[in-house]
């Protein structure tokens, strides 16, 4: 799987996680120039608290588009420390 924006591969990884139909890419999968730590977070019931990344590539931002659980709730304890991605970053195989 590749995750895919602005013209550059953020992660790429035959180790996805699978969850609510989204891909959690390994940590070592990340391309981590391209990930500026974010002061967003938000909670889901069973996964716990996530935190967020901009993703910056080629002078833009798109504000917040990748997530993790750093310390999930035991219930998701397999993406641990896995990034997810949305608002228009691109997963394919």
């Amino acid at each position: 799987m590749k995750a895919i924006w602005n013209g550059e591969v953020l992660a790429e990884s035959d180790e996805t996680v699978v969850v609510e139909n989204n891909h959690y890419f390994p940590p070592a999968s990340l391309r981590r120039q391209f990930f500026k730590d974010s002061a967003t977070t938000t909670v889901c019931s069973w996964k716990g608290t996530a935190s967020y990344y901009d993703i910056e590539v080629n002078g833009k931002t798109n504000k917040d588009a990748a997530w993790l659980y750093p310390a999930p709730k035991s219930a998701a304890a397999n993406i641990a420390g896995h990034v997810a991605f949305w608002k228009g970053v691109e997963v394919e195989a």
